[in-house]
């Protein structure tokens, strides 16, 4: 059965916090449940998020919410084993709006690092705005 594979030990890692302002805009808020706290990336274009887990992971589902506006257009979950260099898992295209998105992933290998690539954005500088980023699948112990 799929949970949650975020948890307190899962590292994390993105392109750009808008401003420097962490306390703001920090990666953290992406994992806070809270529905008001959001990731905001600077502009530029290829934004991205790196997920270290602390074992072995088998993904069966990614959730993200946008601000509308300010989603990815195309995206890339790349992945690899710990001191491996990350491979192609799979193309996603959210939508431009502010609901929950939901993507499954078939026939995806064992990771220990994730990293999601927003190719481009609705936002004309290329800003990223998420609320809420979950990873669902099972741990390998």
């Amino acid at each position: 059965m799929a949970e949650s594979l975020i948890c307190n030990n899962t590292q994390s890692r993105v392109s750009s916090v808008l401003n420097r302002d962490v306390k703001q805009f920090g990666k953290k808020f992406m994992f806070d449940s809270n529905e008001e706290t959001c990731w905001n990336s600077d502009q530029g274009e290829s934004q991205w998020v790196v997920l270290e887990f602390p074992q072995p992971v088998k993904v069966f589902e990614l959730r993200i919410q946008f601000q509308g506006g300010f989603s990815g257009k195309s995206c890339k979950l790349e992945g690899s084993a710990k001191k491996e260099d990350h491979k192609h898992i799979v193309d996603f295209y959210p939508e431009d709006n502010n609901c929950l998105q939901s993507f499954p992933i078939q026939d995806v290998p064992l990771v220990q690092k994730l990293k999601i690539v927003f190719e481009n954005s609705a936002d004309f500088f290329g800003r990223i705005i998420v609320y809420t980023l979950e990873i669902l699948g099972e741990k390998v112990l």
